[in-house]
């Protein structure tokens, strides 16, 4: 336990000098938030958005967003940069085992995720008089079920891909992609058949309905099983898979 706090302090003093964590964690989420703000607004149509307003929509969607950046982007990129700096093999050589590493990771990754969607909740929603949660706990602990599998997920990529150049490119295509179909861009009423199906088969749509849940009492069908499905499958694929150099 001791040597797993020591390296959940300097992994997060770490992935916080990278600028792209930033970026990535907290600017563009909150960006594409208030372009998608100034185009909807907050007006319920019966038609699209579940039934409820754009921004009651969005808000909770984009925090579940925020899990997302920072799984597929920014931690991929940091575990594929320490390896190429020879971090990894350096901890490897003190005797570290991947389990408190993944772990460590997955810590630090729910940390910057947290004061992330801290930080969106608490800009949009006075400004788009966005509803509070119609259960804290339930959206606490959906958030907190999104953002341990999205923190998984970027272990499992890290662990994986060779590079942090090709984690960079892998992490900005897959965020677009759940971007455009994944429910957190275009309503996804207005998609065809074709789009929609491929849509509902993303962890980010299912990541939307468990937030959607608790926040604005919605169905999430089956969401919260998948989520918690892809959390433990992508958990135990970044410890076996995980490599040191």
């Amino acid at each position: 336990m001791r040597v797993f706090r020591k390296l959940t302090w300097v992994e997060l003093k770490l992935f916080l000098r990278e600028p792209l964590t930033v970026i990535f964690a907290l600017a563009l989420p909150l960006v594409v938030l208030f372009v998608l703000g100034g185009v909807f607004g907050n007006q319920a149509e019966a038609d699209v958005y579940r039934g409820v307003g754009a921004m009651d929509y969005y808000v909770p969607a984009y925090v579940a967003f925020v899990c997302a950046s920072v799984g597929l982007i920014s931690l991929p990129m940091h575990i594929a940069s320490n390896r190429e700096r020879g971090v990894l093999k350096r901890y490897h050589a003190s005797g570290i085992t991947p389990i408190p590493l993944v772990a460590s990771q997955v810590v630090v990754a729910i940390v910057i995720s947290v004061v992330s969607a801290v930080v969106l909740i608490a800009v949009a929603t006075p400004v788009y008089d966005v509803i509070s949660p119609d259960s804290l706990a339930l959206t606490i602990g959906g958030f907190g079920l999104v953002a341990i599998a999205f923190a998984a997920v970027g272990m499992l990529l890290g662990a994986v891909l060779p590079s942090a150049r090709s984690a960079q490119a892998l992490g900005v295509l897959l965020w677009f992609v759940l971007l455009m179909i994944g429910g957190a861009g275009p309503p996804p009423e207005v998609m065809n058949d074709t789009m929609s199906t491929i849509g509902d088969f993303t962890p980010l749509k299912h990541a939307i309905y468990v937030l959607q849940e608790g926040w604005l009492s919605l169905d999430p069908g089956s969401s919260w099983l998948v989520v918690a499905g892809i959390a433990a499958v992508a958990a135990i694929g970044a410890v076996v898979f995980f490599r040191w150099e």
